[in-house]
C-alpha cells in the first residue's frame, strides 16, 4: 500500500501527516486535515452515562449544504429529501460515535439533509450531541436494555454482549413509521465519501443491503451442534449464504415491518439461549445471518473496509483490503481511540484521528 503514516507516541491531529494511496482518493488529503480544526470546546462535568469523570469534546466545525442541494422541507423526520442514519451512543464508544458523525457531515455534499437517529440507554447523551454538533438534525431514542437482556448469550468478546449492540434489531419499531429506509452504522468507523451515494443503493426488493464476502468460511459462524442438526442446517436450504458485516447496512424498514423480521431474529436468540442448544458464538451477528444471508442486496466492498480493529484476541494491526475505499471500519477488538490513548496506534489509526473531537480546545493530547 503506497502511503506512509508516521506516528510518534501520543500525537495531536494538528501534527498528523497522512499520505494517501490512489485507492483512498475518495477525498483529498487536505480535506481530511481540515476536518481536524475546531471552533471551540464543550465540557460535560459530572456523570455522563454512568461515568465518574467529565467528558470534553471540541465543537465540530460548521457545515452547510452545497448550492445544488434540495432545501429541507422542514417537516421533521418525515421529510422525503432526508438521508437517515442510525447509530448508537454509549459512554464506552462515545468517542467513536462522535468521530463517525463528524466524518459523515465532513464528506456529505448535503450535510444539512442528513438526519441522525441516535439509539441510547442514557437519554442525557443527546445534550452532548447538540453541544458538539449545534447544526445537526437528529432525534434520540431510548433503548431499554431489559428488552434484550434475557436473550443475550455469552460471546467471544464482552463488548458483543452489551444490550445496545442489539438495538439495530429494533429500528423498524423505534423509528417513526414515516422513516421508510435507514442506513445503520457502527460506532467504530469513519466515512471518507458522500453518504448519499450509499443511501441511493438499489436494494432490488431486498430488506437488507450490505457488502457480502462470499469467500469467507460461512460455516465457522455456527457451532458443530448447529450443522449436525438438520432442523438448523436446513435453514439455508435453497439459499447461497454469504457472510456480511452488520456494522454497515441499508435497511428497507417498510418491508422489515411488514414481514416482522424483529420477531424472526428474536426467535433465533431464544433458540440459542435454550438448554444444550448453543448454535453460535458471536453475539448479534449470527441471528442476522440466519435470517438474511443469501437474501442480501450486495453493495460495493468500498462501503465497508472492515476488520481494521484486528483479531478478537490480540487486536493486531491490519491493512486495507485491495480496491477503493469509501468507509473504514475498525471492527475487531482494537479500537483506534484506545490505541491512540495508549500510545500504541496502528498505522491505519492515522486515518481515523482527523475526525476525533475528543478533548478540550488547545489541549495537548499527549497529556491524556
Amino acid at each position: 500500500m503506497l502511503w506512509v503514516a508516521r506516528l510518534s507516541g501520543f500525537f495531536s491531529a494538528a501534527m498528523l501527516a497522512v499520505v494517501l494511496s490512489p485507492s483512498l482518493q475518495s477525498f483529498p488529503p487536505a480535506e481530511a486535515i481540515r476536518s481536524s480544526q475546531f471552533d471551540g470546546s464543550v465540557r460535560f462535568p459530572g456523570q455522563i452515562a454512568g461515568g465518574a469523570r467529565g467528558i470534553a469534546f471540541r465543537r465540530a466545525p460548521s457545515f452547510r449544504n452545497a448550492a445544488d442541494c434540495a432545501a429541507p422541507a422542514g417537516n421533521g423526520t418525515c421529510d422525503p429529501s432526508l438521508v437517515h442514519i442510525a447509530i448508537t451512543l454509549d459512554e464506552e464508544y462515545l468517542r467513536g460515535s462522535v468521530a463517525a458523525v463528524h466524518s459523515v457531515v465532513t464528506h456529505a455534499r448535503c450535510p444539512e439533509s442528513v438526519f441522525f437517529h441516535f439509539l441510547v440507554s442514557d437519554p442525557g447523551l443527546g445534550d452532548l450531541v447538540r453541544a458538539v454538533f449545534p447544526q445537526l438534525r437528529f432525534k434520540v431514542y431510548y433503548f431499554d436494555p431489559d428488552r434484550v437482556r434475557g436473550l443475550i448469550s455469552t460471546s467471544v468478546r464482552q463488548a458483543l454482549e452489551q444490550p445496545l449492540n442489539y438495538a439495530r434489531n429494533y429500528l423498524a419499531g423505534l423509528l417513526d413509521p414515516c422513516v421508510r429506509r435507514v442506513i445503520y452504522l457502527d460506532s467504530d468507523l469513519v466515512l471518507v465519501d458522500d453518504v448519499a451515494k450509499l443511501w441511493r443503493t438499489d436494494l432490488a426488493g431486498r430488506v437488507v443491503g450490505a457488502p457480502e464476502y462470499c469467500h469467507a468460511n460461512f460455516t465457522k459462524y455456527f457451532t458443530a451442534r448447529f450443522w449436525s442438526d438438520p432442523r438448523f442446517a436446513g435453514t439455508f436450504s435453497g439459499r447461497k449464504p454469504c457472510y456480511f458485516n452488520t456494522g454497515v447496512m441499508v435497511l428497507d424498514l417498510d418491508r422489515w415491518r411488514d414481514a416482522g423480521y424483529t420477531q424472526r431474529i428474536e426467535r433465533w436468540m431464544e433458540i440459542q439461549k435454550s438448554p444444550a442448544r448453543r448454535i453460535y458464538e458471536l453475539g448479534s451477528l449470527p441471528p442476522f445471518l440466519l435470517v438474511f444471508a443469501g437474501h442480501v442486496a450486495p453493495i460495493e466492498h468500498r462501503w465497508n473496509q472492515h476488520g481494521l480493529g484486528g483479531d478478537n484476541v490480540f487486536g493486531s494491526c491490519r491493512d486495507l483490503h485491495p480496491g477503493p475505499v469509501s468507509l473504514l471500519h475498525w471492527s475487531g477488538s482494537g479500537k483506534p481511540w484506545a490505541r491512540l490513548a495508549a500510545g500504541r496506534p496502528c498505522p491505519l489509526d492515522a486515518l481515523w484521528a482527523p475526525f476525533d473531537l475528543y478533548g478540550l480546545a488547545g489541549a495537548d493530547k499527549s497529556s491524556r
